[in-house]
């Protein structure tokens, strides 16, 4: 059994070295590929020196493409490459902590997905503000209704999937460019009826850096699953 946590990165070099200790401590069986978009601050130069140290870790260095939606695709991928049997999907920032890996991992002894989710019991967020708690719970529930997804928390990046779930997906069909990439796979997994499983997390706020994240591109990921709902991607049948 091979597991692969992938990390899309961009600016996260005071959070990389300490977020891959961590997560190679969770099983011996598990490995990292840091995907990142040639960060000005060397992340990408830091996950080499580390890679050259430790076989378990790997590194995807894009220099001509740029994206969170283009990064996740490229890591799965990647990651399919590597051999795995698990793939894991986190952010990179600490916000996805790896103490609630483990639990995830035995959720999916059972599920074909499965997503670390703020809105099960026991989930939650911690060090942000009830306003944007709140945005998350009504962005989630927009999304939920909108596209009959068969999940609490459908906006979490925090997840672990089968390798045939990745593998049927038709990646040269996915268009997402940005967050909206998370609810692109959770409907191409839906379609192929994989089985989904929430297992509860706490969302943290990350521990150093500035987040990419903004107002602009939250309204284009909503935007985005009008999309999803009538053009989604095809899966391929094995």
């Amino acid at each position: 059994m091979k597991i692969v946590a992938t990390l899309p990165t961009y600016n996260e070099s005071e959070n990389l070295p300490s977020l891959i200790d961590a997560l190679l401590k969770v099983s011996g069986a598990l490995e990292v590929l840091v995907i990142d978009d040639n960060s000005p601050d060397g992340t990408w130069k830091l996950a080499a020196e580390m890679a050259e140290k430790n076989p378990r870790i790997h590194l995807l260095h894009r220099v001509n493409e740029k994206g969170r939606g283009s990064a996740g695709i490229a890591g799965f991928r990647r990651a399919l490459d590597l051999g795995a049997d698990l793939v894991v999907e986190m952010d990179a920032d600490w916000s996805h902590n790896p103490r609630f890996l483990e639990p995830m991992l035995r959720a999916a002894e059972k599920a074909d997905v499965v997503i670390g989710s703020r809105l099960v019991k026991g989930g939650g967020e911690t060090g942000r503000s009830k306003v944007r708690t709140l945005i998350t719970q009504m962005a989630n529930l927009y999304i939920k209704l909108l596209l009959g997804l068969p999940a609490r928390d459908c906006t979490s990046g925090y997840r672990v999937f089968r390798r045939w779930v990745l593998e049927r997906i038709d990646w040269d069909q996915v268009r997402s460019n940005g967050p909206a990439i998370v609810q692109e796979v959770l409907v191409a997994a839906r379609a192929m009826k994989a089985s989904i499983a929430e297992v509860p997390i706490l969302f943290e706020e990350r521990r150093a850096g500035t987040s990419t994240f903004n107002s602009k591109i939250m309204l284009a990921g909503l935007m985005a699953q009008w999309r999803l709902r009538f053009r989604p991607a095809p899966v391929r049948t094995l």
